[in-house]
């Protein structure tokens, strides 16, 4: 079978699973705010109003412990800073990011309301521990540690710890972890930055990255990604020593990267 085909059906499969997960979803993500007064007043079971309820919907697939195996694409969301998750909701509500089941689900959502979603899961840190990765030469592995680190000046990369954090756990609000991902999930996102179909605000900067990356230095940065561990309790760095290499319009919506890093220059 060609991996084209292979790919078409697995899209397929997915698809189809995700269907009444996403029905199961919608009812999870509103039964708490829509449930009638009547219910609490006749003594009907009602779910308690909190965050953890909520957010059911979403950890349906994002599970707060990270899912293995043939589930494993599904990307880390857990402990990722508060600004940056609610970028990315609002991206996907928006159309700047493409999925379906997301876009769905946030698409009745207000602003105020994603925020929210964003603050819950930024403040969970459970640990991660990776998948054992097969077939994955010194060589490559060796290339993905040193683009993380170093970057590739020749080819206009910058190391991604420069942006990052040197432990890749992001640095809040707006930055990013790399850990606790999937390789086939880093894989598809840069391939997504390099086409166009995942879109951050201008400067997009990790689209200018993307396209300096040739396929199989984003395949050794995603396997080296991917055999990382995150423990309980790591979480995002709160300033980087230097100013980022690149300006990036997600790092803030209304200041520039410059600005942002001013105090941690100084």
């Amino acid at each position: 079978m060609s991996n084209n085909r292979y790919r078409k059906i697995s899209k397929r499969s997915q698809i189809s699973k995700i269907k009444p997960l996403l029905v199961m979803a919608l009812f999870s993500l509103f039964n708490v705010v829509t449930a009638p007064a009547s219910a609490y007043e006749t003594g009907q079971a009602v779910a308690p109003d909190t965050m953890a309820e909520r957010v059911k919907a979403c950890v349906i697939c994002h599970t707060p412990q990270d899912k293995v195996g043939s589930d494993a694409y599904y990307p880390r969301i857990a402990g990722k800073p508060a600004g940056y998750l609610y970028h990315q909701l609002q991206n996907f509500r928006d159309g700047r990011r493409n999925y379906t089941a997301m876009t769905n689900l946030l698409d009745p959502l207000s602003d105020d309301y994603i925020k929210k979603i964003a603050q819950y899961f930024s403040e969970q840190h459970p640990a991660y521990a990776p998948l054992a990765s097969t077939a994955v030469t010194p060589a490559l592995f060796e290339r993905g540690q040193v683009l993380i680190h170093q970057g590739d000046p020749a080819k206009n990369i910058p190391a991604c710890v420069a942006c990052h954090g040197t432990a890749l756990l992001g640095v809040a609000p707006f930055i990013p972890g790399l850990l606790g991902l999937p390789r086939d999930y880093i894989n598809a996102q840069f391939g997504a930055m390099r086409n166009g179909t995942r879109r951050n605000a201008a400067p997009d900067c990790m689209a200018e990255i993307a396209q300096h990356l040739s396929s199989e230095d984003i395949n050794s940065v995603a396997t080296w990604l991917s055999a990382q561990k995150i423990s309980s309790g790591d979480q995002p760095a709160t300033s980087l020593p230097n100013l980022m290499p690149l300006k990036c319009g997600s790092v803030s919506s209304v200041k520039s990267v410059d600005i942002v890093n001013s105090e941690v220059a100084k």
